[in-house]
């Protein structure tokens, strides 16, 4: 059972992580160097990529969750080393309401000379949300090896 649910548990985070790292890394620049003549195309295609997408992903960070206590309940590993891997996915959790709930709202209803900062800040959040997955996910490993 132990292994089951840390395989369902890694490959949850796996895929947010991998999720994020491709959207940020593939996704987001193959988009901007092809609508660089028309930025107002690319804003509307991203608008589009994004849609109905919340619901999943708050959905994927709430199995990542249960499945990580069930793993802390089972006594799966240091205790310690999930609780802050549970800090890590709160504060990313955090990031990622207000991307959902505050930040594309205002990117939705920007003008045309107030997308670019809201577009560089996204980058920065979604780069920090990934930053913090990553650091989860290397803890989950590192918890295996300790």
């Amino acid at each position: 059972m132990t292994v089951l649910l840390a395989m369902i548990h890694a490959g949850l985070a796996a895929a947010w992580v991998g999720g994020m790292a491709y959207s940020l890394f593939v996704v987001q620049p193959k988009l901007k160097k092809y609508f660089a003549a028309d930025p107002e195309s690319r804003e509307a295609l991203t608008t589009v990529i994004a849609a109905g997408n919340r619901w999943k992903v708050l959905g994927l960070i709430a199995a990542i969750a249960v499945t990580g206590l069930g793993m802390l309940a089972i006594g799966h590993g240091h205790w310690w080393i999930h609780a802050i891997k549970g800090v890590l996915l709160l504060i990313a959790t955090g990031i990622f309401w207000y991307v959902s709930w505050r930040h594309w709202p205002q990117r939705v209803f920007a003008t045309a000379a107030e997308l670019p900062v809201l577009q560089r800040r996204l980058v920065l959040l979604a780069t920090t949300m990934l930053g913090l997955a990553g650091a989860a996910f290397a803890l989950g490993v590192l918890a295996v090896h300790l």
